[in-house]
């Protein structure tokens, strides 16, 4: 396993004329993320991870210091499973002089996430800009949990790069919570709080596909989850092909980011 720290390194060492597929992550690995390298190593020939904790796509200073992080572990997990490149830039590698922080997103897509976290996908689409421009891997593969953040790179990167965007199901442990980094922060008692709500989640997406009128329990099942957590952020029904309040039974998704003991979730099914 190689690692590299600059982007020239990096480009001298890696033979992109073959397939290699990035999987870029904020480290603090999970069985998520290992289910994405392993879904890379078994569609590309080689496979290269990242391990950034962007600071332009946290619009809370402390959110950003509290961040999980723990690279020795993180470097452990990716030799056991043979990953063939790591890339573990600096700040500085990654936002050199007079290169974009944050990249603008239209009004339209201000919406979810993007409405209650202040500058957060734009700093997201900005790391990805670096990325995709310096890495010119044949496919990019993120997991599902992201589902907005997904749709967005697709929108505004795609069209730009050859990298072909994958993406992955979300991973759940066995009570149906979405694996996160975030989730180290929460105890046993928080976990099984958070475990219920997924549950009424699943049960409402149910409810929903057998009939779409069903769609004015939305209220009830905000009641329900309250009791679970802190406080709702939001949870909205959406068009998952454009993110618009315009949906079907057959394009729907369920989105949601609710605070439990002081750390933000998200999820969407």
């Amino acid at each position: 396993m190689k690692i590299f720290k600059s982007f020239n390194i990096l480009n001298k060492e890696i033979n992109f004329n073959e397939s290699v597929g990035f999987v870029p992550t904020m480290g603090s690995l999970h069985k998520g993320h290992l289910s994405l390298i392993k879904f890379a190593k078994s569609k590309t020939k080689k496979t290269l991870v990242s391990i950034f904790v962007n600071p332009s796509q946290f619009n809370d200073k402390k959110d950003f210091t509290q961040y999980p992080r723990n690279f020795k572990n993180d470097i452990s997990i990716l030799r056991k499973l043979k990953v063939d490149y790591v890339f573990l830039p600096s700040n500085k590698e990654i936002y050199k002089y007079g290169v974009n922080k944050k990249i603008k997103i239209i009004k339209k897509d201000i919406v979810l996430c993007a409405k209650y976290r202040k500058g957060h996908f734009q700093g997201v689409l900005a790391v990805m800009n670096r990325f995709m421009y310096n890495i010119n891997a044949s496919h990019v593969f993120l997991g599902e949990k992201d589902f907005q953040q997904i749709y967005l790179i697709k929108k505004y990167l795609q069209k730009k790069f050859k990298s072909k965007i994958v993406s992955c199901k979300t991973i759940r442990n066995s009570n149906k919570l979405p694996l996160s980094s975030r989730n180290i922060l929460l105890s046993k008692k928080f976990i099984k709080r958070s475990e219920k709500i997924s549950k009424l989640l699943f049960n409402f997406k149910k409810i929903l596909l057998s009939n779409l009128g069903n769609i004015k329990l939305l209220e009830n099942y905000k009641s329900q989850i309250r009791n679970f957590c802190d406080k709702i952020e939001y949870l909205e029904i959406r068009n998952y092909k454009n993110l618009s309040k315009n949906f079907s039974r057959k394009n729907f998704r369920i989105f949601i980011a609710y605070w439990q003991n002081g750390t933000r979730l998200i999820d969407n099914l």
